[in-house]
This record gives C-alpha cells, sequence and structure tokens, in this order.
C-alpha cells in the first residue's frame, strides 16, 4: 500500500482546518497533542477527544488512541486517531509520508525536514528550505494560505483579526496566575464590563458587547496575561461549531503543498 500517513502535531482549531481537508482526500491523519490540551475554540478542536475520548468537529470523529498500534482500527472505521505525543517520538515509529506542525507556537519547538519526504510548517517559528519544505502564511490578509517555499512568514504581529472594527478588546486574558473559573462558557451572550470568569477570584471583564466565541476549559492552570478567551461581537451560534474561514483557508494550503510535493518528490 502506497504510504499515504500524515501526522499533524497539535490539534487546535487552526490545524483542524488541515486535518479535515487532509481526512477528507483520503489521507490517512494522526494527531499528536498533549496530554492536557489548552484550547479555547473547545468545539471545533481535535484536541478536545483527549479529554472526552471521542470528539466530533462538522464530519470528522475523532478518537483517542493511548498507542499507535489502535491507529489502524481507527482508521478503518473511518475516524481520526489522536494520541498524547508532545515529543513526536509517534513520527519515527510510524515513517509517515508527511509531518504537518500545526502547534502555532510561533516558534519551532523541534519539527526538522529529515522527520519526513514532506514536512509542512504552519505560521510563524519556521524558514522554508531550511527546517520544512513549505511554510503556510497563517497571518489574516492578502497572503492567508500562501505556500512559502523559501525563507519566512510574516511575523507575529500580536494582534488578533479585525471583527467588526473590533481586535484586541475581543481577547480575554488571564488576570492573574492560578486556577481559572469559568462563570460564562462557550455561548454566553455577554455585555461590556461583565465578569466571564475569575482566576483565583481576581475578574476577567468582557470589553465589548458579544458571544463568548473562545474559552479555556474550567479549572485550568493559567498564567498572569495568557489568552484563554475571545468574545466575538457577531451573535451566531453556529460560529461555535463550524471551522473558521482561517483555519479552511490555511488548511487548503496545506493540502496543495502535499499534492504539489508530491508530484515533484514522485511519491
Amino acid at each position: 500500500m502506497t504510504n499515504n500517513i500524515v501526522i499533524v502535531r497539535g490539534g487546535g482549531d487552526i490545524a483542524t482546518g488541515s486535518i479535515q481537508k487532509l481526512h477528507r482526500t483520503g489521507y490517512r491523519v494522526l494527531v499528536l497533542e498533549r496530554e492536557a490540551p489548552q484550547c479555547i475554540r473547545r468545539f471545533v478542536t481535535c484536541a478536545e477527544a483527549m479529554y472526552t475520548g471521542f470528539f466530533q468537529v462538522e464530519d470528522l470523529s475523532i478518537q483517542r488512541i493511548d498507542n499507535l498500534s489502535e491507529a489502524e482500527s481507527v482508521w478503518a472505521a473511518g475516524r481520526i486517531p489522536i494520541i498524547a505525543d508532545e515529543s513526536g517520538a509517534s513520527i519515527q515509529a510510524l515513517k509517515p509520508l508527511a509531518v504537518v506542525d500545526g502547534i502555532l507556537a510561533k516558534t519551532n519547538l523541534g519539527t526538522r525536514r529529515d522527520m519526513a519526504k514532506i514536512v509542512i510548517g504552519l505560521g510563524p517559528g519556521f524558514i522554508a528550505g531550511k527546517d520544512v519544505h513549505v511554510v503556510i502564511e497563517t497571518n489574516r490578509g492578502h497572503n492567508l494560505g500562501r505556500l512559502i517555499f523559501s525563507g519566512a512568514p510574516e511575523a507575529n504581529t500580536g494582534n488578533p483579526g479585525d471583527i467588526l472594527g473590533f481586535t484586541t478588546e475581543r481577547i480575554l486574558r488571564s488576570s492573574n496566575t492560578g486556577t481559572i473559573d469559568v462563570i460564562h462558557d462557550l455561548g454566553a451572550v455577554v455585555k461590556k464590563g461583565d465578569v466571564v470568569a475569575t482566576v483565583d477570584g481576581v475578574p476577567i471583564y468582557s470589553q465589548l458587547d458579544g458571544m463568548v466565541r473562545g474559552m479555556i476549559r474550567h479549572g485550568s492552570h493559567v498564567k498572569d496575561g495568557m489568552k484563554v478567551g475571545d468574545v466575538d461581537p457577531r451573535v451566531n451560534k453556529k460560529n461555535l461549531t463550524t471551522i473558521s474561514d482561517k483555519a479552511r483557508a490555511i488548511g487548503g494550503g496545506v493540502l496543495e503543498a502535499l499534492l504539489m510535493l508530491q508530484r515533484a518528490f514522485q511519491l
């Protein structure tokens, strides 16, 4: 059988857009995650299966496995296996066709071009031609989803995308270091000034009217200033359970890059 295994490092909301494209087009995708990921758009992340065992995102059925030997049966059932593997040990064991680094840590956490025949990185932290074969641009704007075959993508701006004129106001950040107590979880409609969560009793306030679109899991340990959620000024509950336009655009770039390099490398 032709090797069509693609390992995706990271199962957050942006990576999930790429995972969907790859799965739909016939690749056998394995997702590597942390034991306890801290995603905020939890309803549209493959990573949520690390807590629940099974999780559904649109047409994707994700199943946690604890041993690589379980992957074949999960693929045979039409599902996507996800396993706790921060170091990437599964890559050496499976020798996949491709590795996609979708961690979006803004820095390279150990992905190398020699890990697979095709290695793709998402966003800042990667240099195409050096540590990956291709980088996919993740910054919103004219170049979103563009394939970069030489050099680096746009630097991390630290600023979220503009939605109805709101940018940094949309972000919910931890008020200090400690354990978060979520008061208004995903889908809640809030007003400017509402307390959406507390961290060891210190409140986090919404800076605008809207819907809580992102929120870290209740009881998570968070650090001072850490992004723990976001408020969307568009109150549309469908946005909670559907993959974003940005994730889909980046996913299209990943699939394009993979097909191009398979042809170029005659794989």
